[in-house]
């Protein structure tokens, strides 16, 4: 920091009861938001109350530094980015203070997120209108800052339609009570003279018939006919007028029932085109997408594009008549109703993660914001796609509108060359031309993110230099120094200026990983992450999701996702981290990643931080000393392979109090943890003693592999016997590896990658003749079998055999489906509770797992998230707590609800470990539950 920079943290710290953070990581964290810009900042402070706002204001004002508040920083047009001192919101003003259900109002801080409150008033039958698809992570002060909608607008209108008052504090410290008429207090002197010597312009120089007009400052709000409503004028103000302390808003009674009409047409123009003639049927949605978006579309109806059209009722049946009618009404090639919550919930699942599966295109190319959410009158959508399509073609770019047709708002990725300065060129141009296109069909640049850096240098082409002047006197009214967040909306830089990717490497680092995905680019792959910040939720997702456990325990944007993989962002760019591969602060925010990967499968982009964080250790300890915990649990298959003989011994040691404490110490072993018990004799000896008893020829199709992983051979080998049994009462026949194998998890995760590699193409040598025989090699141990789908190909990418041993790869239940589709196994017909492997959901699917369970007869669900243990990393010294906290968040409460006739399940060994020590239960693998039920069964 410069001495000056040093001053106003000093002064800050000395002035505010919030955070105050100066630091390379909090400077790293907040370079950008969802879009394509990036704006270093000198620090960032955490407003603990409205006081602390004004002190933090009157600090940057005597400095005078730039303010930009901040909340989840999803914005999409760079309005969340900025020089100076971001206001984080987040961390403590995210309350909501009261709810009156009578009035139909709540009052809430700007940092309280969207589903936060829609939870707080759902017993109400209540819910706040607008919900934009980050409505897991968005905050209410934000949805003001960009007047944000959502895909219920068509009923329920903008925020900006939602927003009775607001509380807030000017730059020059005034507070301010903004709402309609005579209901504002502190607002600046000037402003009814600027309205009153303007009213011909204000009445004139905005479009009509525009449901969703964002862009620039509302200032037609305050005609005296349209009530003076300042609250309303406030919204979209981009956080360039004022600071947010407190926001009122209304809340509107939600249906007790849904349903969704999925309707399909020919194109988008199509489906376009019919979006508008659906709206007197005050439908609570009109949602659209084409196939170009939709990475599988079974299950919906034929066509290249779909609309989505939610009805609600009093009755679930109330609802489907409607959705019906719809259906009837509609001239749609095909259709569907949909009414069953989870078939509603995969659909908009689909169109909720839009945002970030379209920024891949189908050939895995890049595909960026930029122009991102333009809307025109609905009548008008179907004939400006066509005319946007055109316009796309002629730049030779690619993009997939999708959005809310009914609005006539489209959201679009496009697949502009930001890296080059010939692409950055047609980026301008582009911009500029659809930006005469969409004001040649009556519409606003903006139609819900928001202008930013991305939109405001078109706002003349809009509006004309003379209303784009006046929004600058508004702007100086509120903040004469032009200290929050300057250069959005009025006096804006260049739209192709401080894009986030100058400052990336322009050609590929080397790394160890292939990164297939990406062009073999660990840039590349770390620009996966666009900030949609699904990551960040303060709830699991819905359908057992597991990312990101360690944010949720901690609460810490630099323990997301998005914050690991801004952190890596900048130290590719080396501008706030400068020490590379060395970075203490990288280090620091991926101590807590438990490599669950969890984001390659929930992340809309695949960002897969469990590989990026072993890349990073690779070279971060390259030519040094590693913690003690990498070379005692990262080393494990030789430590127990050397133990295996001495097993009676070394149990009794690590029973031993004091030898077990210096042990545990000595590893980098959490005094907490219990050591686990090795077996007498390893999977592998006892099988082929098993084995050697049977005689036969095996039948091509009916015969497996059968992989004894570390944790199964040395640890629990009688989950491998158990699957031995029941893989032979299916008539499957079992072959074993003819040598020693290994997936290399343990080195992998802990970023030992050359050491991982050298076991790994071992374990080739060795399987080489089996994989001839073309047979699956089934994997008990989840993490082992995502190991080999996942990191073996990826590490040994010039080995053709690591490919044919990956797609050789199958599950206990995968193999059973495979080899023996009409075997039956015996019924138990209980419940069940437990865990589904993170690695399983995130690599393998479990599909087949849920089939051989119903044919079981065990009902019910296993939990998702992740256990908290993840391998070594909840063994590790200074993880116990978050490795408990994430235990606590779906894994144990399952179990403990659990009625004592309810099967335990876990086929992980470290989702099973974590149940014996926190919870004192024992869960058993599937096979084990099996192979318990043949042994008992009555002819057995």
């Amino acid at each position: 920091m410069t001495g000056d920079t040093h001053d106003v943290a000093r002064a800050l710290r000395a002035a505010v009861r919030g955070d105050v953070d100066f630091g390379v990581a909090a400077r790293a964290l907040t370079t950008m938001d969802a879009s394509n810009y990036r704006r270093v900042p000198e620090g960032v402070v955490a407003p603990r109350d409205a006081d602390d706002v004004a002190a933090a204001l009157a600090v940057c004002r005597e400095h005078g530094v730039p303010v930009v508040p901040r909340g989840a920083g999803t914005s999409i047009a760079g309005q969340a980015t900025g020089v100076g001192v971001v206001l984080d919101f987040t961390r403590h003003m995210n309350a909501i203070l009261s709810v009156d259900p009578g009035a139909r109002r709540a009052v809430v801080q700007p940092g309280a997120v969207l589903d936060t409150l829609q939870a707080a008033v759902r017993a109400h039958g209540l819910a706040f209108g607008p919900d934009p698809s980050t409505h897991s992570r968005c905050t209410i002060g934000g949805m003001v800052g960009n007047n944000a909608c959502g895909s219920h607008s068509v009923r329920w209108g903008t925020t900006a339609d939602n927003v009775h008052g607001l509380e807030a504090v000017t730059s020059t410290g005034t507070p301010v009570t903004l709402g309609r008429g005579s209901g504002s207090t502190g607002v600046p002197p000037g402003l009814d003279d600027l309205v009153r010597a303007n009213l011909a312009l204000l009445r004139t120089g905005y479009p009509a018939g525009l449901p969703r007009r964002i862009s620039g400052y509302a200032l037609d709000a305050l005609l005296p006919e349209k009530g003076t409503d300042l609250a309303r004028a406030f919204c979209g103000s981009e956080g360039t007028l004022a600071v947010l302390t407190e926001v009122t808003v209304g809340l509107v009674e939600t249906p007790a029932a849904r349903a969704l009409a999925v309707l399909g047409y020919p194109d988008e123009s199509a489906a376009a085109e019919a979006a508008a003639g659906l709206l007197p049927h005050r439908p609570l949605t009109v949602e659209g997408m084409a196939d170009d978006l939709v990475p599988d579309a079974a299950g919906l109806p034929r066509g290249g594009a779909w609309l989505f059209v939610e009805t609600g009722g009093r009755t679930a049946a109330e609802a489907r008549a409607r959705a019906a009618r719809i259906l009837r009404a509609a001239d749609a090639l095909d259709g569907t109703v949909v009414d069953d919550p989870a078939g509603m919930r995969a659909l908009w699942r689909v169109r909720e993660d839009a945002a970030g599966t379209a920024t891949r295109t189908r050939d895995a190319g890049e595909a960026w914001p930029g122009w991102e959410d333009c809307a025109v009158p609905p009548a008008r959508l179907g004939p400006y796609l066509r005319d946007f399509r055109a316009l796309l073609a002629d730049h030779g770019l690619r993009g997939t509108p999708y959005g809310h047709f009914g609005d006539g708002c489209i959201h679009v990725r496009i697949d502009f060359d930001l890296m080059s300065r010939e692409g950055v060129a047609r980026f301008r141009a582009f911009s500029e031309q659809v930006a005469d296109l969409v004001v040649a069909h009556g519409g606003s640049l903006s139609g819900e993110h928001g202008d930013g850096m991305a939109r405001a240098e078109l706002l003349p082409r809009m509006y004309g230099p003379e209303l784009v002047g006046l929004f600058g006197a508004f702007k100086d009214l509120w903040d004469p120094d032009g200290l929050l967040n300057p250069g959005v909306l009025v006096r804006p830089a260049p739209l192709d200026t401080d894009l986030r990717f100058d400052v990336l490497p322009r050609r590929p680092v080397d790394v160890a990983f292939g990164y297939p995905h990406d062009g073999g680019d660990f840039a590349g792959a770390v620009r996966r992450c666009v900030g949609v910040a699904k990551c960040r939720t303060e709830q699991p997702a819905a359908g057992g999701g597991v990312m990101c456990p360690s944010y949720r325990a901690t609460g810490e944007e630099r323990h997301s996702t998005r914050g690991r993989a801004r952190l890596l962002h900048e130290m590719l760019a080396g501008e706030i981290v400068t020490d590379g591969w060395r970075s203490a602060e990288v280090l620091e925010a991926l101590d807590l990643c438990l490599s669950c990967k969890g984001c390659r499968s929930d992340c809309p982009v695949g960002v897969d931080m469990a590989t990026y964080k072993a890349e990073f250790l690779h070279h971060h300890y390259a030519g040094r000393r590693r913690p003690a915990a990498h070379y005692a649990m990262g080393r494990l298959p030789e430590w127990l392979r050397l133990a295996g003989p001495l097993a009676p011994a070394v149990n009794a040691l690590a029973r031993f109090g004091p030898a077990a404490a210096l042990a545990k110490r000595m590893c980098g072993i959490a005094p907490e943890r219990r050591l686990p018990v090795l077996a007498p004799r390893p999977l592998s000896r006892l099988l082929r003693e098993h084995l050697r008893e049977r005689t036969g020829v095996f039948a091509r199709g009916r015969t497996t592999v059968l992989w004894p992983d570390t944790f199964t051979d040395r640890l629990s080998p009688s989950v491998g016997m158990a699957a031995a049994d029941v893989l032979q009462a299916a008539d499957v026949g079992i072959v074993l590896p003819p040598g020693r194998v290994c997936c290399g998890l343990t080195y992998v995760s802990t970023g030992q990658l050359d050491r991982a590699r050298s076991v790994m193409r071992r374990t080739l040598d060795t399987m080489e003749p089996l994989l001839e025989l073309g047979a699956p090699v089934t994997v008990l141990e989840p993490s082992c079998a995502a190991t080999l789908k996942t990191d073996l190909p990826e590490l040994m990418g010039g080995d053709p055999r690591a490919a044919r041993l990956a797609a050789s790869v199958r599950t206990f239940a995968q193999t059973l489906a495979q080899c023996a589709p009409d075997w039956n196994p015996p019924r138990l017909d209980r419940p069940v509770a437990g865990q589904t492997h993170c690695h399983q959901h995130a690599v393998l699917g479990d599909a087949d797992e849920r089939a051989l369970r119903e044919k079981a007869g065990l009902s019910g669900e296993l939990s998702g998230g992740c256990c908290g243990l993840a391998g070594d990393f909840g063994f590790e010294a200074g993880h116990y707590e978050v490795s408990v906290a994430c235990a606590e968040e779906q894994l144990l409460p399952a179990v403990r609800e659990a009625s004592p006739e309810t099967v335990l399940l876990a086929d992980g060994f470290s989702c099973r470990t974590q149940l014996d020590q926190l919870a004192g239960r024992r869960a058993r693998h599937l096979a084990e539950v099996l192979a318990d039920a043949l042994s008992t069964a009555p002819d057995g």
